[in-house]
């Protein structure tokens, strides 16, 4: 027999999701709203056959779940209908339940798009080429002269140089060192690499001074600074780091789920009280 209940569950869908942040964040949240929604960590290895994933997410409690690596880009094959950001992307980090259909959404590019506000960018350097980059490329359409890329898989590289061909780019591919030589000259300097997780990490790009123009976007959160991070504050510059892009798209995600609008206040204070206990 069919279960019937009211949809009330979320999930986060990734390899390490049980160690993400988000359920730590949404379930408060969802509890201050008032909400019997609630949030759950689901561990999927990369290489797992998705189809049980996808059956699973079709059940009638099902709400949305939130997607993470390495399974964006399946997220928006296995969607019946996306946004023209993810059918551009080619990625989703938000499968949304609508009956027996699921809608795939990217937010990310949401909040790459809100904290970069719209900057013209002479050259935008790339470090790492997965679902979070695609995400910064598709933000930076109309906005970036030049990018380069570099990743430790040359494959990514090339689906990054594909995806910003298709969005009428100019884009090369480097190899690590050379893109730290290309460093000190970029107006956009974009960590997608894991590079910062650790204390003992040193900033993604380098030693390298920045242009004094520079803007930088770390996608890593971690309970300290990054030193991507510190190092571009000791020199002045603006910047983003992973704790902004997860608030900036934990707060698009809001119109998509219907939820109530002082959602966006709780959510920035659940975070400060996350990063305050880390």
């Amino acid at each position: 027999m069919e279960n019937h209940s009211p949809a009330h569950r979320l999930f986060l869908i990734g390899s390490e999701a049980s160690a993400a942040m988000s359920p730590g964040l949404w379930g408060p949240v969802l509890e201050q709203l008032g909400s019997s929604w609630t949030y759950e960590a689901w561990d999927v290895p990369a290489g797992q056959d998705m189809s049980g994933v996808r059956a699973s997410m079709l059940e009638s409690d099902v709400v949305a779940a939130n997607v993470t690596m390495p399974h964006k880009q399946w997220a928006a094959a296995t969607a019946d209908t996306v946004t023209e950001q993810v059918r551009v992307s080619g990625a989703s980090n938000l499968l949304v339940r609508q009956g027996r259909r699921l809608s795939a959404h990217n937010t990310d590019i949401t909040a790459v798009a809100e904290l970069l506000g719209g900057r013209h960018q002479r050259h935008a350097l790339m470090l790492g080429a997965g679902g979070a980059a695609r995400a910064a490329l598709v933000a930076l359409a109309g906005l970036a002269e030049r990018v380069t890329v570099t990743d430790k898989d040359p494959r990514a590289s090339q689906q990054l140089l594909d995806l910003a061909a298709n969005l009428g780019m100019e884009a090369t591919a480097v190899t690590w060192t050379e893109a730290r030589e290309h460093a000190p000259g970029a107006s956009l300097i974009v960590n997608a690499t894991p590079l910062g997780k650790s204390r003992a990490d040193a900033p993604a790009w380098g030693p390298a001074a920045l242009s004094p123009d520079a803007f930088v976007y770390d996608f890593v959160y971690a309970g300290h600074t990054t030193a991507t991070i510190a190092a571009a504050r000791a020199q002045g510059l603006p910047c983003a780091d992973g704790w902004d892009h997860l608030r900036a798209q934990a707060a698009a995600m809001i119109p998509v789920l219907g939820l109530k609008p002082e959602t966006a206040a709780l959510l920035g204070r659940a975070l400060t009280d996350i990063r305050a206990g880390n």
